[in-house]
Formats: structure tokens, C-alpha cells, sequence
């Protein structure tokens, strides 16, 4: 799947702005509880750095409304949609989540269908 463009901003600038509203809603997957979680591509100059790419969880996709989740998997993964769940977030629990799981940032989803995401590295 190709994203129509990928914008790296500092985490913590907009990390306020964004959480504005307080919940968003992400999609999880219904066989292992992991989250959805988008792997930018990166420049691979040398092994070490395919290692890190490896160990790397990605950035945690959030949705604006519960419908785009939906219409993100509907869109691009119609066979397995049925082994996601949509499930709302709120602002504290987003920052638990990616300190559990890891995560270098999210990937905010402005329109499931193109897709176009905003990612935001912390």
C-alpha cells in the first residue's frame, strides 16, 4: 500500500493540538491485541540499521472517527477486516499505549481512503 505523503514533525510541537479532541479511535487486531501500526520506509545505508528497522514497532494509527477506521480497512485490506476491532482511545490512555507497545510515534489518518497520514515522531 502506497501513502500519499508522509510529513515528519516534531512530536511534542503538535502533540497538544492534535489531542484537542480527547478521543480517537484505533484498530486493533482481534487474534494477538496488537495495534495497527504503520512502518515508514526509511533509507537502509547499512545492516545495523536494518536491525533497528526490525526491532522498530512503527507508528500507531489513529482515526478521527470511528467510521474511517472502518472505511481504512474496508478500503485497503477487505480480507481482513474481519480480524480487526475499532476501539476508541482517549488522550491518557494513547500515551500509556505507546510507551507499552513501544511505539515511535502515530500516524494520523486525514483521509482513509487516499490514504493521507500525518506522522509525528516523540
Amino acid at each position: 500500500m502506497k501513502v500519499e505523503a508522509c510529513v515528519y514533525t516534531p512530536f511534542d510541537l503538535i502533540y497538544d493540538r492534535i489531542m484537542q479532541t480527547t478521543i480517537y479511535y484505533v484498530l486493533r487486531s482481534r487474534k494477538d491485541g496488537s495495534y495497527l501500526a504503520a512502518q515508514v520506509n526509511a533509507d537502509k545505508s547499512s545492516s545495523s540499521d536494518d536491525q533497528s528497522q526490525a526491532m522498530s514497532v512503527g507508528y500507531l494509527m489513529l482515526f478521527r472517527e470511528y467510521a474511517d477506521g472502518l472505511s481504512y480497512l474496508n478500503a485497503h485490506a477487505p480480507d481482513l477486516a474481519a480480524n480487526f476491532a475499532v476501539e476508541s482511545v482517549s488522550q491518557s490512555q494513547l500515551k500509556t499505549v505507546m510507551q507499552r507497545w513501544s511505539f515511535e510515534g502515530i500516524g494520523v489518518v486525514e483521509d482513509p481512503w487516499l490514504p493521507k497520514v500525518q506522522f509525528m515522531t516523540h
